[in-house]
């Protein structure tokens, strides 16, 4: 079986993508800063990824700042590239986002964008696994668009699905052959605002989630479209009326 480096391994979707390869008998090992991995300054990567046959990339970067995450990305990428050609790595697998091929100015879609560019343009063979949002991040979305008791999101349409499907891609994606581009995606469209609604409806939440089309999302006004799959995308069945009663929001 192949061993197999998760960077960003002890992270949501990290963490469940070791546990998945470990089942299925590869040795998949955990890196993060944690464990003395640093991708930013470089140290412990090499030796990490020394044998390696694939190298898995999940981590996130700790700020949406325009020019931080950017160079988190940038920074990031570049060096695992680097050691993964030293240390002949077949395989090289990153977790990205539905939509960043399309025109927005949201800056953290345009820091994925940075970071597969490079990817495709290593010469080691890659598969981008573009996911849609996770169910995970619906209170998050309620909290940087609340404003008193209103929760303002545009309608654009969103097809969220569960980080445990997530990690199931990307453990699929790293134990197969490089692929180039997949998309994968929940199996209901939602409007963003309709989404949040039913998030904070089920859980008690007093706030009223109000449509407007002129909210933004993460600092940008997107498109209808922009934010769900293409023609094609590998859909799970997790829904979110599934997902919810076994997901309380953290206290």
């Amino acid at each position: 079986m192949a061993r197999i480096i998760v960077v960003g391994g002890t992270g949501l979707i990290g963490s469940k993508v070791v546990a998945k390869l470990r089942e299925h008998g590869h040795d998949a090992i955990a890196a993060a800063p944690s464990t003395g991995v640093n991708t930013i300054t470089n140290e412990g990567v090499s030796d990490a990824l020394a044998g390696a046959d694939v190298v898995v990339d999940v981590a996130n970067s700790p700020s949406f700042e325009e020019k931080a995450v950017l160079e988190f990305f940038e920074t990031s990428t570049g060096n695992l590239i680097a050691a993964e050609r030293e240390a002949g790595v077949r395989h090289h697998v990153a977790l990205t986002i539905v939509g960043t091929n399309r025109p927005q100015n949201i800056a953290y879609f345009a820091a994925k964008s940075a970071q597969e560019k490079l990817i495709r343009e290593s010469g080691i063979p890659y598969s981008l696994v573009h996911a849609t949002q996770f169910f995970e991040f619906l209170g998050s979305i309620a909290d940087i668009s609340t404003e008193g008791d209103t929760v303002r999101l545009p309608g654009a349409l969103i097809q969220p699905m569960a980080a445990e499907d997530v990690a199931t891609a990307v453990a699929r994606a790293a134990a197969g052959d490089p692929v180039g581009e997949i998309e994968i995606a929940g199996p209901e469209q939602f409007g963003m605002d309709e989404f949040v609604r039913r998030g904070l409806t089920f859980r008690d939440d007093p706030r009223t989630v109000v449509r407007d089309d002129t909210a933004p999302y993460y600092g940008a006004v997107i498109e209808e479209r922009t934010l769900i799959p293409v023609e094609g995308a590998t859909i799970f069945e997790t829904r979110l009326e599934d997902w919810l009663p076994a997901n309380p929001p953290r206290k």
